[in-house]
């Protein structure tokens, strides 16, 4: 345990401080939890790279309570509710176990296309699914106390495209954000990598 507890640290810390800056907007598309929220995935793939999958996975189901805990708080001040808690669970997990496959099924290639991939692929299961469980218009009579209302009103696509409900402009900015992360993010993880590497190689 002791081994992968930076990577518990790490991802509970991107958890909470991604539940506290959602509630802060970003221009009128974004959040600024949408600059951190990624890093999840930067974690979960350094962990796998270097520890195997079920480290990465006892990491990413620290990250799940830590994010469960933060709603139950969250709830308590009427800064969410249950349906959105509920689409942000959902998404974290269903997306950080798709990176983990995706990267196991790719980490004989080049160093590089595994986090890239996983990330792409966790990200864009990520936004789908947190943004049609909390905001559709179908699942309204799933979820009849929570007024989305507001999410379903029609807007052109990030203000200019064709007009769609405001919260598919809000996940498409939400999205682009991730994908465009998850390329930065081959710096630290070919750092950050490299470096575990070698202290575990040093110790042994």
């Amino acid at each position: 345990m002791s081994r992968i507890l930076p990577g518990v640290i790490a991802m509970a810390a991107v958890v909470v401080a991604s539940n506290i800056l959602v509630q802060h907007l970003l221009g009128s598309w974004l959040t600024w939890g949408a600059l951190t929220y990624p890093v999840a995935f930067l974690v979960t793939d350094i962990m796998n790279r270097v520890y195997g999958p079920a480290a990465a996975r006892k990491v990413v189901y620290a990250g799940f309570v830590t994010g469960v805990l933060c709603s139950v708080v969250a709830a308590g001040l009427d800064k969410t509710t249950l349906r959105i808690a509920i689409a942000s669970g959902a998404a974290f997990l269903s997306a950080q176990l798709m990176d983990i496959s995706v990267f196991n099924q790719l980490r004989k290639y080049n160093w590089w296309l595994p986090p890239l991939a996983a990330s792409v692929a966790g990200s864009i299961l990520d936004t789908a699914v947190f943004f049609s469980i909390a905001f559709a218009s179908q699942l309204t009579p799933i979820f009849p106390a929570d007024d989305v209302s507001w999410a379903n009103e029609l807007v052109p696509l990030l203000g200019q495209g064709p007009v769609q409900p405001l919260w598919v402009s809000l996940a498409v900015a939400d999205c682009g954000v991730k994908l465009a992360q998850a390329v930065l993010a081959l710096v630290p993880f070919r750092i950050v990598v490299g470096n575990l590497i070698q202290r575990r190689a040093q110790i042994h």
